[in-house]
């Protein structure tokens, strides 16, 4: 016999367990009366919002006014929006790094969309590892989702100059550093730099994952690059909320939208924006929790056969604002076309093939070239191997000097964080511009939790000398709005035994971003003394908390970083 009960929708969605059912649906309702809500409301499909404004977070200061866009999309489409906290994650507020605490806020979203009830969710952020978090935690509870982002903030002017976050912070930070500049202007240009709300100006990592999220389908079409104090990003928060009615309504699920060929097509976009290294360990994680694996031969393979399209600071002249005007990432999508996956779905309820049929508008090829006439042949960029990093390293090719990429030289030393911000700029070190400078232990399981610090900075008398670049080596990351001839997430890291770990001053060092190779010149016989006085000592696990659970359960770069107990399938017991 057919069961004709009719599936809980809206409030009485995932009644708490007293051990009796009518009683829990009587209680509730009665409780969600108590909020001045009517009896009409109270049996429409809910539509959570996972809103994360934080006084922490400068990033999202317009996410009420995000939010209320939302709530009148979703009342005008019948629905009963309801709003919830979670963590926010202020990029430059936290301490050690964001990326440590991106996992936590994951578990939030992901336990408080299963846990409360809700048809669908209207996950509401911006700031670098905040999106990511969000779209980790909707893939694990797989309830209908679509995401809304807070939007870059616009340029500044300053003495003629347009400036914006946090691209020219470096530059100018960087002629600090070098004498160009002195302390009075310095001061000047701080307050020059993020005039408006929203995320860094330029294709950093926020901007990357907005625009990684509307190619994997979990944003609505043309909303990636919409300023965030801009008309636009209000109207398409409203979208938003109507657009989450229609997946409540359709039953259309994060698994249905993220799978291993929306994933790709979002490799090639990233590849195609000359999009933050970050983006490859949020994009990982993001896959993880689908059980999708990011394997970086593939992404090697697509990068040989995804040229730059997009010509954004940190590697060109423009910034998020002028993507926008020029077509935004509908018009990357369209000029990658042929290389991508059509019949992927998306959130709007069509497929990306039936998206890109509608008529395009206007698109200014001076921000996003042609297909046919890239700005680099190549994608921006390339996964290295090698006995430095024997599961992967990362390198920004489209931020680097390709006079360095085929250069063997003697390796500069960093044990720690502190080791380098003690030594960097002293008059004693003992470098040149030819070496290599490594950075040991900055890695996720070392104390520090892989921070953005792998944009070391020029030695003090070298920058005085003008050196602007030399070849960076380390475990940890680096912001996407910073450039340079940088080899990023070397992996296994320092701090769990890998091979970085055991490099010494003087040591050589190879690299051929031709052949794909980072390489530690050093026979097998030394290292393995280096590791038999090295011993098993690592650095000391936390006693309790969040941080105990980090360490215990954090995964390599090449993994995603985020804790193996929350992937859709753990390797660990």
């Amino acid at each position: 016999m057919t069961d004709t009960t009719p599936e809980p929708h809206g409030l009485t969605r995932g009644l708490t367990n007293y051990g009796d059912m009518d009683f829990a649906r009587y209680l509730r309702l009665s409780m969600a009366r108590s909020m001045g809500l009517s009896g009409n409301l109270l049996k429409k499909p809910v539509v959570g919002i996972a809103a994360t404004y934080s006084e922490f977070n400068n990033c999202h200061r317009l996410v009420p006014e995000l939010v209320a866009a939302v709530k009148r999309g979703v009342l005008a489409a019948g629905g009963l929006p309801l709003e919830f906290p979670t963590i926010s994650l202020g990029e430059v507020f936290l301490n050690p790094t964001s990326l440590f605490f991106r996992n936590l806020m994951a578990m939030d979203t992901e336990e408080m969309v299963r846990g409360q009830p809700m048809d669908a969710v209207v996950l509401v952020g911006g700031c670098d590892k905040t999106v990511p978090a969000q779209l980790m935690g909707a893939v694990s509870a797989n309830v209908p989702a679509i995401q809304v982002v807070t939007g870059p903030m616009m340029t500044g002017r300053w003495r003629g100059e347009r400036l914006g976050a946090c691209t020219d912070c470096r530059r100018f930070w960087a002629k600090f550093r070098a004498g160009e500049i002195d302390a009075e202007t310095i001061e000047e240009v701080e307050g020059n730099l993020a005039t408006t709300a929203g995320t860094c100006a330029v294709m950093g990592t926020a901007s990357t994952m907005a625009s990684l999220a509307e190619a994997l389908g979990m944003m609505l079409p043309g909303t990636a690059a919409i300023p965030a104090v801009h008309a636009d990003r209000i109207r398409a928060a409203e979208a938003s909320g109507a657009a989450a009615m229609m997946l409540a309504t359709k039953k259309l699920r994060p698994d249905q939208i993220i799978t291993e060929k929306s994933v790709e097509n979002a490799l090639r976009v990233l590849l195609a924006i000359g999009g933050s290294t970050n983006a490859i360990i949020h994009l990982t994680a993001i896959a993880g929790r689908a059980g999708i694996t990011v394997d970086l031969n593939r992404l090697n393979e697509l990068s040989d056969t995804t040229p730059v399209l997009v010509d954004l600071k940190p590697t060109g002249p423009f910034y998020m604002e002028d993507l926008h005007v020029a077509g935004g990432i509908g018009a990357v999508l369209r000029e990658l076309k042929p290389l991508l996956h059509l019949d992927v779905m998306t959130v709007s309820g069509e497929t990306l093939g039936e998206r890109l049929a509608a008529e395009p508008g206007y698109v200014d090829h001076s921000v996003v070239r042609k297909l046919e006439e890239p700005l680099q042949p190549e994608g921006g960029l390339v996964a290295l191997f090698g006995s430095l990093a024997p599961r992967g390293a990362i390198l920004k090719r489209a931020a680097a000097d390709p006079k360095l990429f085929e250069k063997e030289a003697r390796a500069v030393v960093f044990t720690s964080l502190e080791d380098l911000a003690a030594r960097i700029d002293s008059p004693d070190l003992d470098v040149t511009a030819d070496d290599f400078l490594v950075l040991q232990n900055a890695g996720p399981l070392s104390p520090s939790g892989m921070p953005e610090a792998g944009y070391l900075p020029i030695p003090g008398k070298l920058a005085r000398a003008g050196v602007k670049d030399m070849v960076r080596i380390s475990d940890a990351r680096m912001s996407g709005t910073a450039y340079g001839t940088i080899v990023l997430h070397v992996s296994p890291d320092a701090a769990s035994g890998g091979p970085l770990g055991l490099v010494r001053n003087g040591d050589r060092i190879r690299l051929s971003v031709k052949n794909r190779r980072i390489d530690l010149l050093v026979e097998e016989a030394e290292l393995a003394r280096r590791r038999t006085e090295m011993g098993d000592a690592g650095p000391a696990r936390p006693k309790r908390g969040y941080a105990r659970l980090y360490k215990d359960q954090v995964l390599q770069a090449d993994e995603g970083c985020d804790l193996d107990f929350l992937r859709a399938e753990p390797q660990r017991d």
